[in-house]
């Protein structure tokens, strides 16, 4: 079962991927949801990922690099990917077999962590200590400055 929350949460993807005129609904219109998703940002936030810049970063990507996907007529019905499906189905399955009832954002951005999504920002080796299993694209920050002594 699902929460009401991440119910409003697939749809903000789906309809994301047709207001883009996307055939699909992938991974990144799914993470785009997530940072809207309250479960998922209260995980995002504990992990110091700033949400607003990873919102901006998936946006571009989906501009940019999701052009195969457009669909040549309006109106298209979106279909979601076979990964964007198995990780609803695989959020499901940890959240009943932790003895839980309700998956939340929470258990489904676990799930889009694990799937292989581009990664247009290259790691950098202290953040991956804090979130080892998170896609780069979520914890990319600018450096700090260098100190002028």
């Amino acid at each position: 079962m699902l929460s009401r929350e991440l119910e409003e949460t697939l749809r903000r993807a789906m309809s994301a991927a047709s207001s883009h005129n996307h055939e699909f609904a992938t991974l990144e219109h799914l993470l785009l949801a997530l940072t809207e998703d309250s479960d998922a940002i209260e995980v995002l936030s504990a992990c110091k990922v700033d949400i607003d810049e990873l919102r901006a970063r998936v946006s571009d990507y989906i501009e940019n690099e999701l052009a195969s996907i457009v669909s040549p007529t309006s109106g298209v019905d979106v279909q979601p990917t076979a990964s964007f499906q198995r990780v609803i189905q695989r959020a499901i399955i940890h959240t009943q077999s932790s003895g839980r009832e309700v998956a939340s954002g929470a258990n489904v951005l676990s799930g889009v962590a694990r799937r292989k999504i581009p990664k247009p920002i290259p790691p950098r080796p202290r953040d991956r200590t804090r979130l080892a299993s998170m896609p780069s694209i979520w914890w990319r920050r600018p450096p700090p400055a260098a100190s002028t002594r």
